[in-house]
């Protein structure tokens, strides 16, 4: 053998791909706590930086940890450290109130009123109702809970009228949805919905339960009656740890 260590019997190990070595290594920094749930992982011009490796190698590096759950990503703010367990799933196609959505996953969900007033609408908010600038309008804020803990920050507008009526409701612990559709007779028909990623500030961090600059989903949502009025304007604040939303979209036969 002139002195070769090598059984020649015994196949050559293939090298590692880069990318393996790379998503081997995040894995491992959030597995021993390096990174921790709510941490914001390297960029991908820092990761190329640090493995002397290209773009796609650290794109599909980070692709397969995001289909691992243990990060995701927020479009234009990078990628942050996942919860490891399964985020709360809303379907974008449906109408559903949100503890009706959450009870077919079989979780538990529930509210805390942090805030019930009467205040003069503005520009935005009479837009969306349909009402004059000014006219009182009923503001709802809620903290929603899934399995006793906090998910979402939620700012409800209402009419006055409709407010003065909901005041009475167990707000802690049914749906507006349901409120409105079984007692109140007002089906609802659909509902018009925005998506942005934010920063949390120190008022959703203390109400969410997460540092300060922590990623958010803000929705923005009006829903109508089925005869097309609006009846609900709600501002939603979702931790981006532990809750995303899904949709189906079909291609178009032509």
């Amino acid at each position: 053998m002139n002195g070769s260590a090598l059984n020649p019997r015994t196949p050559l190990a293939p090298p590692v791909p880069l990318y393996e070595q790379v998503r081997e290594s995040v894995r491992g920094d959030i597995l021993n706590g390096t990174l921790q749930h709510h941490a914001r992982i390297p960029s991908e011009k820092e990761l190329m930086t640090l493995f002397g490796v290209s773009r796609i190698t650290v794109r599909q590096a980070l692709g397969d940890l995001e289909r691992d759950g243990m990060i995701f990503r927020i479009p234009g703010k990078g990628s942050y450290v996942a919860k490891p367990e399964e985020k709360a799933t809303q379907e974008l196609a449906r109408l559903q109130g949100f503890a009706e959505a959450m009870a077919e996953q079989g979780y538990s969900a529930r509210n805390r009123v942090v805030g019930l007033a009467n205040l003069p609408a503005d520009a935005h908010i009479a837009e969306r109702l349909r009402i004059p600038v000014g006219a009182p309008v009923t503001e709802i804020r809620r903290v929603r809970y899934l399995d006793d803990k906090p998910i979402s920050f939620d700012i409800t507008y209402v009419r006055e009228e409709l407010g003065r009526s909901l005041a009475r409701e167990d707000l802690a612990g049914r749906d507006l949805f349901l409120i409105l559709e079984k007692d109140y007779g007002l089906p609802l028909g659909h509902a018009d919905q925005s998506i942005q990623a934010l920063i949390a500030d120190d008022t959703l961090a203390a109400y969410l339960d997460v540092q300060t600059g922590s990623p958010v989903l803000h929705i923005e949502r009006l829903a109508f009656t089925r005869d097309g009025t609006p009846i609900e304007f709600d501002y939603v604040y979702y931790r981006g740890d532990a809750f995303r939303y899904r949709l189906r979209i079909d291609r178009e036969r032509r």
